[in-house]
């Protein structure tokens, strides 16, 4: 497990609804490892978003154990486990789950604030480093409202990455976006990954996919595929390509 920032062993999920049982995963086993820029693919009730909010301390199996930097956190208190979810793991959502009526730069502090040991000074700076790295740094005091749904994901991205987490875990963040957008946000992911970030994507889309060097297929609740990407699509390479008329 040396090389490996998640490892997840026999996970069960079962939900229980009312007089019926379902089993959302039966029996996964999975390796994240430190450098991955990965995919995690399939149908709706594949089990693909019940995985992502195992491994991001979100909920906690029925059966199995999930490691996170080699502890094993499926035993972890709900404190340990927000704990975790603050300094390990930095989250994307399609819906981009910014505060209204607050600066981008307001956005980004708000993970660095649960952490005694930064103070007002440092959380600023590395709020505005973070959202430089995304592109934004002109937009630093631009509130939610003013910004565009592919600049509010930046904003999500630099929220993801101020804490220098282990890994980033994104669910669908190109979901709610045109297509020249969604590039735009998965050049984003691919640059960061050079640059040594972890990060693993849950989507439905195919081109998305591509644009990760590996592919991890769910169905029925278990992985059916995991397979390195032979020729990873380059998103910088799909925008260049994009008439100029189609930007947002």
């Amino acid at each position: 497990m040396k090389d490996s920032v998640i490892v997840a062993r026999n996970i069960v999920k079962t939900f229980d609804l009312g007089e019926v049982k379902v089993r959302a995963l039966r029996g996964v086993d999975l390796d994240i490892h430190s450098g991955d820029l990965g995919a995690i693919l399939g149908h709706s009730g594949s089990g693909k978003s019940t995985f992502m909010n195992m491994i991001g301390c979100l909920d906690v199996p029925t059966e199995g154990e999930v490691y996170i930097d080699h502890k094993d956190v499926a035993s972890f208190d709900r404190d340990q486990l927000a704990d975790i979810r603050n300094k390990k793991i930095g989250f994307v959502f399609q819906s981009y789950n910014l505060l209204p009526r607050t600066t981008a730069l307001e956005n980004v502090e708000l993970p660095l604030i649960y952490n005694p040991a930064i103070g007002a000074e440092e959380r600023e700076h590395l709020a505005r480093t973070a959202l430089a790295q995304v592109g934004l740094g002109e937009r630093t005091h631009h509130l939610t409202n003013q910004l565009s749904g592919g600049q509010q994901q930046r904003v999500a991205i630099a929220r993801a990455l101020v804490n220098d987490p282990l890994v980033i875990l994104a669910d669908e963040p190109t979901g709610n976006l045109d297509t020249r957008t969604s590039y735009e946000i998965m050049d984003i992911f691919q640059r960061l990954n050079e640059q040594g970030k972890t990060i693993l994507i849950v989507t439905h889309e195919t081109d998305i996919a591509a644009m990760c060097s590996r592919n991890i297929v769910f169905k029925d609740g278990r992985i059916i595929k995991d397979f390195v990407v032979e020729h990873m699509v380059i998103a910088a390479n799909e925008l260049a390509q994009l008439p100029v008329e189609s930007i947002a």
